[in-house]
């Protein structure tokens, strides 16, 4: 759990150290009418290593909360005196830009910045490590502001930014300590991998972090010439050649299930996107002269069919409808590669929740709305936190052990009714009206039976047989997490 403290008050104005590196810090004159807020996390890594995860590139992007529009548009991916931010976001509706500036750089205790235009009429924000123990330390973000409109700005919505502020580092320091723990836990030498669906939900945010913990990416394109920090998968055996310095490659790519009502053409887009492509990589990897040492795959619960409350393990054996079908096929797609000795993992994956993409964002307007369960409610639903299909794929790329089919689910599936409750309470509507099952098959037709009215009831026998230890075991917890509903008590 988070350990962390927070308190707000008038500021008053900061001192100032040698700067210990760099060009000269840049004094801030702090105005006497702003508010201050400080929040406190404990990390389980020395200072030094606190200090350089946030040096790291990528670390911007993660630190980004999922509920918040707001895209990193330029970052000099630089911590020293003078580097520069731009976040592009909105306010009501209404395109909004916050540059922000570097003005303090002391490693590895200190580094600030500035507001220098944006939705703040001040903003000036330190961040200060400290040792506690030979491997613990303790950042602190201390934030002096000022909300617009002086005091008719903080008479309407000082409440409401102090709350945004609370949700918002809630979810920075959880992000910051559990990455740090997953760093921790698989040090070793960084590796060079290669990314299908390198812009997808699950895609962009695993390059990010991959970038984060040290290792060298490449997006794999379906482009014919790939652009620098790309391989053009499906091109040359010239371009290909480039999977010979490449340690692992995850393979995401895949036509989208839901994108469209399915009809025959449709279904034979989705089978061909994953299996066709998929042994074309295969069959090509294979072929290299120095072949990465692994491949990482998708593939889906749906693997399994619609099952009642049968307890699925990655033993049990394949559904019989369209998605077990293409599903069997897509992992056996993998063949090529596995049978001349690289390491293959089919990644299982359960519904990944993110608001950012996928079936939570779908769900969200409806839960909105009060909407409860889909059909009866009583099919299982194996989710799983996408921060955690992020660091199940780093458990597998280091854990030599994880070999063939792996769930991707929290250990906790639980029913579709369950969850549109679970939803509508940290949301703060009742989930009152359902969906009957007819009216959804005559809206999508027979996607409503394989995607919302399935049950699966699926565990995560090798991840926790292997040792990865899951972030988000509670559906409340990482609902709460992801959507900013957690709240942290301010401390005078």
């Amino acid at each position: 759990m988070n350990s962390s403290t927070h308190r707000t008050e008038a500021a008053e104005g900061s001192g100032r150290t040698p700067d210990t590196a760099g060009p000269p810090a840049v004094d801030i004159e702090t105005p006497v009418d702003v508010s201050r807020y400080t929040a406190a996390v404990d990390l389980p890594v020395s200072v030094e290593d606190a200090f350089a995860y946030h040096e790291r590139p990528g670390c911007l992007g993660r630190l980004v909360p999922p509920w918040e529009s707001v895209e990193v548009e330029h970052s000099d991916n630089s911590l020293a005196v003078g580097s520069r931010v731009v976040l592009k976001t909105g306010l009501l509706g209404v395109p909004l830009r916050w540059h922000a500036r570097h003005t303090r750089y002391e490693p590895p205790t200190l580094f600030a910045d500035v507001q220098d235009s944006g939705p703040f009429a001040f903003w000036h924000h330190q961040h200060k490590f400290s040792a506690v123990g030979p491997n613990a330390s303790r950042m602190t973000d201390d934030v002096a502001y000022r909300v617009p409109m002086s005091g008719v700005g903080e008479l309407f919505g000082g409440s409401m930014v102090r709350g945004k502020l609370e949700a918002m580092f809630a979810y920075r320091h959880r992000v910051t300590q559990d990455d740090l723990a997953l760093m921790a836990k698989y040090p070793g030498t960084p590796k060079t991998v290669a990314v299908s669906g390198a812009t997808g939900l699950v895609g962009s945010a695993l390059c990010n972090l991959l970038t984060l913990l040290g290792h060298k990416v490449y997006k794999i394109t379906r482009n014919e010439k790939a652009d620098e920090g790309e391989i053009a998968a499906w091109s040359t055996d010239e371009e290909f050649e480039k999977f010979n310095d490449v340690d692992v490659v995850v393979h995401l790519a895949g036509k989208s299930i839901a994108s469209k009502r399915w009809t025959d053409d449709v279904k034979q887009e989705i089978r061909d996107s994953r299996v066709l492509k998929t042994r074309e990589l295969s069959e090509r990897l294979a072929k290299l002269s120095s072949r990465p040492e692994t491949l990482i795959c998708a593939s889906a619960t749906g693997f399994y069919g619609s099952r009642g409350d049968e307890i699925l393990s990655e033993s049990s054996e394949p559904g019989d409808d369209f998605l077990a079908g293409v599903s069997q096929e897509w992992e056996d797609s993998c063949r090529a590669a596995a049978d001349v000795g690289v390491r293959v993992v089919n990644t299982r994956f359960g519904i990944v929740l993110s608001p950012k993409g996928g079936a939570l964002e779908q769900m969200l307007l409806p839960a909105k709305l009060c909407g409860g369960a889909l059909g009866s409610g009583r099919q299982y639903w194996s989710w799983i936190a996408l921060d955690d299909v992020l660091g199940a794929i780093v458990h597998c790329i280091h854990t030599d052990s994880v070999v063939g089919p792996v769930n991707f689910v929290s250990p906790a599936p639980m029913t579709n009714r369950e969850l549109a409750k679970t939803l509508g309470r940290v949301l703060g509507r009742p989930a009152l009206l359902p969906a009957p099952a007819p009216a959804l098959r005559i809206a999508i037709g027979e996607m409503a039976d394989a995607l919302l009215l399935a049950s699966t009831r699926v565990i995560p026998d090798t991840l926790q047989s292997t040792g990865y230890e899951f972030r988000f075991r509670s559906l409340d917890d990482v609902l709460r997490y992801s959507l900013g509903k957690v709240r942290l008590a301010s401390q005078a």
